[in-house]
This record gives C-alpha cells, structure tokens and sequence, in this order.
C-alpha cells in the first residue's frame, strides 16, 4: 500500500486519533460565600429543565426574592462541608476523574465537567477535542434520567454543538439506575459500612432527590426509576440482612408546590416518633456526595431523628471514588467505548493463555 501523504508545509498542527470521556455532576458553587452562591443558584434556577415556570413569571421571583434572601442561607450550609479541596462534589468528582483516568490508561483521555458553574462543560468540551478526541463519551454520573439532571446536561451537550464547524464523534452514558453492577456495587458498598458502625440499625432510609410531583404525571421517568432502584437495594438487604427494614423517600423539597413523597425530614420524625430508635440513610441518587448528603442528612437530618428521640442514626457514604464506585464507572464507561478502545484484559489469564 502507498504511504500517506505527508503534511504540506506550513499546514497547522491538528491533534487527531484520540477518545474522550467527559464525567459530568450537577455543580456547585465556587466558594462558600454569598456571592458565589449567588451565581451558582442563578444559573441553576434559570434552567427551564429546573424550574418550568415561564420566564416572565419566575426570573422577578427568583432575582427579587430568592437570590435575595436564599444565597446567605446556602452559603452557610456550604461552610458547614467545604473541604481544603474545595466543594464536596466538586473534590470527589474529580477524584473520579483522575481515578478513572488511572484505570482508563493513556489511550483514553478523561476529564470532568460540572453542569453549572467551574469546570465549565463547553470549557472541557473544547479541551478534549483541542488534545485531539475525534470520539467522545459523555456522562453524566446520574444513575436515575431526570429531565432536570440528565436532559440538562444533554441540552448544555446540544448547545455546545450548536455553534461549532468542527465536531467529534459522540456518545452519552445512559442512565443506570437498575443496572446489576450498579445494584452490586451499592449493596455490596452499604453492606461493608453498616458492619462497621458500632449498633445494628432497625432501618435503612434510602433518600433520593425530590422533584415536583407534576414532573412524574408529565411523564418524567425518574419516580419510577428511584423506585425500582429502591426495589432493587431492599430485595439484596432481604436476603443479607433479613432484620433490616428498608424505606424510601425523597428530599430537598423547594417552593410550595407538592412534591414527590414521602418527604425525607417529615419520614425521620414520624420514624422516631413510632419508637424507632437506630437507624441508617443512604442516597442512591448520588453518585459522589455534596451537599445534600453531608449537610441535609450528615447534619440537619441527625438533629430532626435524634430530637424526636432517636439514639443512633448515619449517613453511608455515596460510592464515591472508592473501590466500588470506580469498577462500576470504569465498567459502565468501557462498555460505552465499545468500539472505540480494546477490550479490558482479563488480570484472571496470564500472558500465555493459561489460567493462575
């Protein structure tokens, strides 16, 4: 076969022949304070996939009122979990990110992206395909679809798209909320951090993000799919832990309209109030903590349950970055790069062939 041609003189350089993966979480303030809560709340609540309430209603409400009065409020809470690293989920996700990377190898490039705020999406958008990746993945590390979450970040995708000559091949991670190794993962995760506490819990509350009710009747999948999720957790906990009792509910509540139910603060008091007195809650809706674990659960929901007369009560850790939660992003991020990269080697079979 004839060589190819070599590159006329004075051509550009041009990165080519790379993959990319891109992890994306909700966001997250820049620092504990005011100001920065401020901006991160107005971009967030300024997303019609977040609020659907008409524009010409909502932004006199939400630049009036809210980002008034609510950013103060927020920003103490985020003063409560901001580590040296920075934002709870903004740490862990690149901890993912480097983690990934790790196991990953160099044939693939991996970077993270929040969906509002720093590290902007277009921003690491334009990094990957600037280093070259002709094939990207992105995913967002969702395990249940919301339109407000996972079509979100699709629209952000879109409308990086949008302005652009020059564009990758792409592909984005769907939602798995009933896979078996993410139902794995989480049990065998759970399981290993309820053995370490030092009482046996009577329950385990499975808190998930609450939405509006209407978004469930407008067709919005995630009710059914924190559900099944749900489902699927207190099936694996029957059959290890045959004492355990499993909940579930929803957190988070904004605004007055209904939303989903049964509401995570009003569950803990009326647990509490029926003479349950050990119990622990879990957020399968998260794939790296933030501050709806560490402050809303880790702490707010400590002060309800123990005040109405609980005595032993914690929050599991999300996945994380930890074991189980990095095979199970590895292993969902490689069958997505189906195609683009080799198969992972099977450490079980030595260079020869024969088994170990």
């Amino acid at each position: 076969m004839p060589s190819a041609s070599p590159i006329p003189a004075g051509h550009p350089a041009v990165a080519t022949g790379k993959v990319g993966v891109l992890l994306i979480n909700l966001g997250t303030p820049d620092a504990p304070d005011a100001g920065a809560v401020r901006r991160y709340l107005g971009e967030f609540l300024s997303d019609k996939r977040v609020v659907e309430i008409p524009a010409l209603i909502w932004q006199p409400i939400l630049r009036g009122i809210i980002l008034r009065t609510r950013p103060k409020k927020s920003a103490h809470a985020y003063s409560q979990v901001w580590t040296e690293e920075g934002s709870p989920l903004a740490a862990i996700t690149a901890q993912q990110a480097r983690a990934l990377q790790a196991r990953l190898g160099p044939d693939v490039m991996v970077r993270h992206a929040m969906r509002y705020q720093n590290p902007a999406m277009a921003v690491e958008l334009d990094a990957l395909l600037a280093a070259g990746c002709e094939r990207i993945l992105v995913a967002p590390l969702y395990p249940q679809y919301s339109a407000a979450t996972t079509a979100s970040a699709l629209d952000a995708l879109a409308a990086w798209i949008k302005p652009r000559r020059r564009l990758p091949a792409l592909r984005t991670l769907p939602p798995y909320y009933d896979d078996p190794l993410a139902i794995t993962a989480l049990h065998a995760d759970m399981a290993r951090q309820i053995a370490a506490f030092d009482f046996v819990p009577e329950l385990l509350l499975l808190s998930f993000h609450g939405m509006p009710e209407r978004t469930l009747h407008l067709g919005d999948p995630y009710h059914c799919h924190c559900r099944k999720t749900a489902r699927l957790l207190s099936e694996s906990f029957a059959a290890s832990h045959p004492g355990l009792r499993v909940e579930t509910s929803f957190q988070s509540r904004f605004g007055r309209a209904k939303w989903l139910e049964p509401a995570t603060d009003t569950v803990l008091l009326k647990e509490a109030g029926a003479g349950t007195r050990r119990m622990v809650i879990a957020a399968p809706g998260f794939s790296a903590d933030c501050l709806e674990t560490l402050e809303e659960l880790a702490i707010r929901g400590r002060e309800e349950f123990t005040g109405a007369g609980g005595t032993h009560y914690a929050v599991l850790a999300c996945l994380n970055a930890g074991e189980e939660g990095m095979a199970l992003i590895e292993a969902l991020v490689r069958r997505e790069l189906g195609g683009w990269i080799a198969p992972a080697r099977d450490s079980s079979v030595d260079d020869s062939g024969g088994g170990r």
